[in-house]
């Protein structure tokens, strides 16, 4: 944004208005005196129509949003009935890493809805960072996943790996992950877009707030009827932590951009012991929900069993999500 001063206003007094507003400014000058200040972006969200009145100021531009499509979506998406962002009731998505037999499948839905839960997660395709790790059940999970949702009123949120997994994957979900590994790889997001089921999208591990919205522009631009963007932790420096959650990040979606954000503590660290003190902070910041591993036994996890809660710990957690969420 550019804040263009009269002939002969007082740029100083201008300066400190705009920094009343918290905003964050540098001076541009014709070598004698201030003509324009150009406001970072990591200034407050201030109208140009406001910044308009200051005395001294003689016009404002503002550039025309990057992703129109992402800042005019809103605050709520529906997944088959589920608002995710509706205020003060935060959405919970839960269950297993990866999908690893039906009637365990059918069980964890038990646990899950039981606990307060509203969806069901599970990888039926795993991105592994080593090519010998499990890497899912495939189009087989996608079944089991769909039947134990159903049978429990839940709604599915699975991952699509590639695009020739979509159509499969938009059969059995009704919300489409697209993970952090795959939040730039536009071919897809272009092929999920276009199966026009709600999707969410996870922050890649250093990617910008720009990057992530304008991959959320992809989708919408291709025909997804809502994106509900998911902060999982961004690669950090600390090894006491699997990755750093940006809680920044998710005030910011949530507050300035409107968007529903789910936060993803169990990835966000790697441990079980900061799921829930992480989880609380997430709903004070504004998110819309959040995304938690839970297992009934998690030593004998196929993937991630060291984050994943027990099921007696997950309701616990979440009815103490649900108070804190609630409006006074």
């Amino acid at each position: 944004m550019i804040v263009t001063l009269r002939q002969g206003a007082d740029a100083d007094a201008v300066r400190k208005a705009l920094a009343a507003r918290g905003l964050w400014v540098s001076p541009l000058t014709d070598g004698t005196r201030v003509l324009h200040f150009a406001v970072s972006a990591a200034s407050n969200a201030v109208s140009p129509s406001e910044l308009s009145t200051i005395e001294g100021v003689a016009s404002v531009a503002a550039p025309p949003s990057p992703h129109p499509r992402v800042t005019a979506q809103g605050p709520v998406v529906d997944v088959r009935g589920v608002a995710v962002g509706a205020p003060g009731k935060p959405v919970f998505l839960c269950g297993p890493c990866a999908v690893e037999g039906e009637e365990r499948s059918e069980a964890r839905a038990a646990k899950v809805a039981a606990a307060g839960a509203q969806m069901l997660r599970g990888g039926a395709y795993k991105p592994r960072t080593s090519p010998y790790a499990f890497q899912g059940h495939g189009e087989v999970a996608l079944r089991w996943l769909r039947r134990a949702a159903d049978a429990h009123g839940l709604r599915v949120v699975t991952e699509a790996l590639g695009e020739g997994d979509v159509g499969l994957v938009t059969e059995y979900a009704d919300l489409v992950q697209v993970g952090s590994r795959n939040m730039q790889n536009f071919a897809l997001l272009k092929a999920v877009g276009r199966a026009g089921r709600p999707v969410l999208l996870k922050r890649a591990m250093a990617a910008t707030l720009e990057e992530w919205l304008l991959a959320g522009e992809y989708l919408l631009s291709h025909g997804a009827p809502g994106v509900i963007f998911c902060e999982r932790g961004i690669r950090g420096f600390d090894p006491l932590t699997r990755n750093l959650l940006d809680l920044g990040a998710v005030a910011l979606l949530a507050h300035v951009y409107k968007l529903p954000v789910i936060v993803d503590p169990s990835h966000a660290t790697g441990r079980r012991d900061l799921v829930a003190p992480l989880a609380r902070a997430a709903i004070g910041a504004g998110a819309a929900g959040v995304m938690i591993e839970t297992h009934d036994d998690p030593g004998s996890a196929l993937s991630d069993g060291p984050q994943a809660l027990a099921p007696g710990e997950l309701r616990g957690v979440l009815d103490g999500l649900r108070a804190l969420a609630r409006p006074a």
